[in-house]
């Protein structure tokens, strides 16, 4: 790759017409890149690029939005200084022991059968036949389910919030 007079003389020309040096190089070809472009440009001293006039607008600001910051608990130590990137494992806490949960195909009740006591929550295709529901014991006062399937179906507040913020902060991206 070399600069022969042809290759300057468009380079001028296309420099001062507002091409990129990307657009340059590809617009030359042979071996010249967009580093060179702009090395070559540099050399023969070229600043001045016409440019398309524009209409001028004024910018607008954009606030930032304020970041709520969750405070620490107190008990967990602030990490500052030299030692606020040091390594500590976390322990996590112990998964709850996961039971599966077998119903007896005699505790399992139709539509017909089901009372107030009894767990709504419901097994197998609503389409066939065989569709029945829980049926084991719900606790007083505590819902439609049993504990075992109130734990499926119920998610901690803390989740809910956590899982709504992340909605609205992925709309406000959008």
């Amino acid at each position: 790759m070399s600069w022969t007079d042809e290759r300057v003389d468009l380079l001028r020309k296309l420099w001062l017409d507002g091409l990129s040096a990307s657009q340059i190089a590809a617009e030359l070809s042979h071996g010249i890149t967009r580093n060179a472009v702009i090395g070559k440009v540099h050399r023969l001293g070229l600043s001045g690029r016409v440019k398309a006039p524009t209409a001028a607008q004024p910018r607008q600001r954009i606030r930032p939005q304020p970041v709520r910051v969750q405070p620490q608990r107190p008990s967990a130590p602030l990490a500052r200084g030299n030692t606020a990137l040091a390594f500590k494992p976390i322990e996590a806490p112990e998964p709850l022991p996961v039971e599966d949960v077998v119903i007896p195909m005699s505790e399992m009740v139709t539509i017909m059968d089901l009372r107030e006591a009894m767990c709504r929550w419901p097994v197998g295709d609503p389409t066939t036949p065989e569709f029945r529901f829980c049926g084991s014991k719900s606790p007083a006062g505590a819902g439609p389910y049993c504990n075992h399937h109130a734990r499926i179906a119920y998610q901690p507040a803390q989740d809910r919030r956590r899982e709504r913020d992340r909605e609205k902060k992925l709309q406000r991206l959008a």
